[in-house]
């Protein structure tokens, strides 16, 4: 049974992935910070099949344990805003670069790194720099890794659609900032599946891909159809950024700001595939669309929940 090392197997993306390796016949190894935290995965698998180990891609010996006997290696890890030690540079450049290095060290052959669209070394956003500073890294110690950059990623655990989707519980207005910035988002389950075909076969050595899905929107037509799905009224009011950039400012020092300086740069550009690289046609998937995904787990936002579309034939003026 070969062995994959996943690093970061317990998010958003690689709890997806551990599963689907596990049905391949994968034997999974969850390199997680707090591998207590990561038990969840084992019954996605035989018994012993999945087993979370403890490793911190800052660190080079935890690291390198997790890498002992791996026939491939993937690498989710990524962050949103900085905390503590926890940093851009640290995670998404260093770490990324440690990792691929020591996988060469290893001999492991197969390697996935999953970055982000927007990636480039030279961007003004330290997200985006570092994200492309990790990609040239991990280029330079495994030349042979896919490299996967997706959108934005939807599905029941996102930060995103579930994080405004509970703001237009509590208000009438829904700010926005980067109302027109356009995205392509991506389904994780389709991402995930990517990732699992990077390791499994020859195509996408060497390669990097844009992973978007069928369809293009801007934010403000993202909380459309949000707001729509989860059946609430609300004003989509798109904040000029100067004015968030503001506020950013005071709140950036937050350990939960609701929105950084750094994530603002982000909204300031489009996040769509440049159509330069190859997409999820190369590996023969065909990506799901947001509306036969969101409702599935959106429904709990709607004003009576999973009886919402029962509730207007049961009204007899509505009728």
């Amino acid at each position: 049974m070969p062995i994959v090392t996943m690093f970061g197997g317990s998010g958003f993306i690689g709890r997806y992935a551990a599963r689907k390796l596990a049905k391949r016949g994968w034997r999974v190894r969850a390199a997680v910070r707090r591998p207590n935290e990561a038990h969840f995965l084992r019954p996605y698998g035989d018994v012993g099949q999945i087993e979370p180990v403890q490793a911190n891609i800052r660190d080079e010996d935890s690291c390198r344990r997790a890498l002992e006997g791996a026939d491939a290696v993937v690498n989710f890890v990524g962050i949103l805003s900085p905390s503590g030690k926890q940093s851009f540079d640290a995670v998404q450049a260093e770490g990324a670069g440690r990792v691929a290095r020591l996988a060469a060290e290893a001999g492991v052959r197969r390697f996935a790194h999953v970055s982000a669209i927007g990636a480039d070394p030279d961007s003004d956003s330290d997200y985006a720099r570092t994200k492309g500073e990790g990609e040239t890294m991990v280029r330079t110690a495994m030349p042979n890794a896919a490299i996967l950059r997706p959108s934005l990623v939807f599905g029941e655990e996102d930060e995103f659609f579930n994080r405004f989707a509970r703001m237009a519980q509590f208000t009438p207005v829904l700010p926005v900032a980067g109302g027109e910035t356009r995205f392509q988002p991506v389904y994780v389950d389709d991402v995930a599946e990517a990732a699992v075909r990077a390791l499994e076969g020859e195509i996408a050595e060497g390669r990097t891909f844009e992973l978007g899905g069928p369809e293009v929107l801007t934010m403000k037509e993202l909380m459309e159809l949000m707001l729509k799905i989860t059946q609430r009224k609300r004003v989509v009011a798109d904040v000029p950024l100067p004015l968030m950039r503001f506020g950013a400012a005071l709140t950036d020092w937050l350990p939960f700001a609701p929105v950084t300086r750094d994530q603002l740069k982000m909204l300031a550009r489009d996040n769509v595939a440049s159509g330069e690289l190859a997409g999820f046609e190369a590996f023969g998937i065909e990506p799901k669309s947001m509306e036969s995904v969101l409702p599935g787990y959106l429904y709990r936002f709607r004003p009576y929940g999973q009886y919402a579309r029962m509730e207007k034939p049961a009204r007899p003026d509505e009728a």
